[in-house]
């Protein structure tokens, strides 16, 4: 679902929009904001969307782990197997197919090459959930014991398949605690309109220019 589509701008923004107004509970609005990202997502990567809802539960549950252990060695480990298991992520979507054509170029072989598609976003929030545990093992202090809130983080849709990528305590605060108003509504509804101008009048038509000078 791209920002600039009639279906984001008249139908799942303000839906979501409203939705989180009239919902009071924050654990109800948290809920009810996860559920569209997870929405958002999927409308584009119906199957990938379970990838990312397992990249979340993986780094919660290192993130548990480094935050319940003592020992500086063991935390540390468990961050680089965190880690270790991101970037093997990442590598086998992005990297598989151009590592297998090397090899058979290389040594005069026929391996076949894996036809992987790569989903939207997967850098983005393979980065973001690396952050968390990086966050945790920094401080244990901010390790969330709800998976829901972690899962939060990571889907948010605003910045899920563009970035930019946020760090964890940099918006933890904000998912227990924010204060909505009048100004910070209208500041808001200014800078979104101005982005999407921007997007629309130069932003498109420069890169129909770019790609046939690049072409």
């Amino acid at each position: 679902m791209v920002f600039s589509s009639a279906i984001f701008l008249f139908a799942f923004l303000p839906l979501t929009f409203i939705g989180s107004l009239l919902i009071r509970q924050r654990w109800a609005q948290n809920a009810f904001l996860t559920l569209a990202s997870l929405i958002f997502y999927a409308f584009g990567e119906p199957v990938y969307v379970f990838l990312m809802i397992a990249s979340a539960g993986v780094n919660y549950g290192f993130g548990r782990g480094i935050a319940a252990v003592r020992g500086k060695r063991m935390k540390r480990l468990l961050l680089v197997l965190a880690v270790i298991c991101d970037l093997a992520v990442l590598g086998v979507f992005k990297y598989a197919g151009f590592a297998v054509t090397n090899v058979n170029a290389l040594f005069g072989i026929a391996l076949p090459v894996p036809a992987i598609r790569l989903p939207v976003g997967i850098s983005f929030f393979t980065f973001q959930a690396m952050s968390y545990v990086i966050d945790v093992y920094r401080n244990r202090d901010m390790c969330q014991k709800d998976f829901m809130k972690v899962l939060l983080y990571i889907s948010f849709f605003p910045q899920l398949i563009a970035g930019p990528i946020v760090r964890w305590n940099e918006i933890e605060e904000q998912i227990d605690h924010r204060c909505l108003n009048e100004t910070e509504i209208a500041d808001g509804i200014c800078r979104f309109v101005k982005g999407l101008f921007k997007k629309l009048i130069f932003a498109n038509g420069l890169g129909k220019v770019a790609d046939h000078v690049f072409a």
